[in-house]
């Protein structure tokens, strides 16, 4: 029987016997919520990407490997023959636990989390819209990381909404790095073999958040010539909720879209949404990102 380590990630604990050291090592042990196991398919080769329906999806990523993932609670992985693990762990870790999260009903947002004054502010937005740039400048001066790309927010009994820990590592490329003092030789690629997926793996255990924060407030990243912030509410709010979904196109395969529609008017009235405009310069981060956390502060958590 192969060995197995608890892990915890996205409010879960998951018991996996592929070692995933991205993650922190599960706090109280018994009962996971997702298992991940090392297997041979029985399922037919199929298409790239996600097929199947509801409980049973099969990702399908080429020259990596097949991932089955069943009800939410499993995930099995057949890797592709000498294929580096962190490969395999990149998709398992991404898309993978993407189509689980809405195997669950859970409501995972394309956002990262930081924790300001004692509550999560996220801030989300397309691939490419800066998240983890801002995500490295706040932790840079102190402030404690909750989720970097996939943020997990969660609803109490009393309606509180809460995210949820992400993986403790920044995916950033060579000229983030450089622009933050770092050297890309001292971290490793998030993904071995391709140079045009270069990204590297910043460690910020030390400043992750571990357990869940109440969300304060929440904000689409757009960019402009000025630097704006326009509250957005109702309809307009959810719908900007259901766009910077987490692999939201996964919905369609586990017929989510009701529900998680439901997630997104629920965080809508809880939660205030800005829309957040600001100049993309590296150069002008600093300022930037300056202007942001004074506006959050002065306005969105007084």
């Amino acid at each position: 029987m192969a060995s197995t380590r608890d892990y915890s990630v996205f409010g879960l604990t998951v018991r996996s016997e592929l070692d995933l050291p991205e993650l922190f090592p599960a706090e109280h042990s018994g009962d996971p919520d997702v298992v991940v196991r090392i297997a041979t398919l029985a399922e037919p080769e199929r298409a790239p990407g996600l097929t199947g329906q509801g409980d049973t999806l099969l990702l399908t990523i080429p020259k990596v490997a097949r991932y089955f993932i069943r009800a939410g609670r499993e995930i099995l992985v057949e890797p592709e023959a000498a294929v580096p693990e962190r490969n395999v762990r990149l998709y398992l870790l991404g898309s993978a636990f993407g189509a689980l999260l809405h195997q669950r009903g859970l409501l995972p947002l394309h956002a990262n989390a930081v924790e300001i004054d004692g509550k999560a502010v996220a801030f989300m937005g397309e691939s490419g819209a800066g998240k983890s740039t801002l995500a490295t400048w706040f932790h840079d001066r102190g402030f404690r990381v909750i989720a970097d790309d996939v943020c997990v927010v969660q609803f109490g009994h009393d309606g509180e909404v809460r995210a949820c820990p992400g993986l403790p590592r920044l995916r950033l490329g060579q000229e983030v790095l450089e622009a933050t003092g770092r050297r890309a030789s001292a971290f490793h690629p998030s993904y071995l073999g391709d140079e045009q997926f270069k990204k590297y793996d910043v460690s910020i255990d030390t400043k992750a958040a571990r357990r869940s924060i109440e969300v304060g407030a929440a904000f689409i990243l757009g960019k402009a010539d000025a630097f704006s912030v326009e509250r957005l509410s109702g309809v307009d709010g959810a719908n900007a909720v259901f766009d910077n979904t987490y692999r939201g196109e996964y919905l369609d395969r586990v017929d989510g879209h009701q529900g998680h529609w439901s997630a997104a008017i629920a965080l809508v009235r809880k939660v205030p949404i800005y829309r957040l405009s600001r100049i993309r310069d590296i150069a002008r981060l600093d300022e930037q990102c300056e202007l942001i956390l004074q506006w959050v502060r002065d306005f969105a958590l007084s």
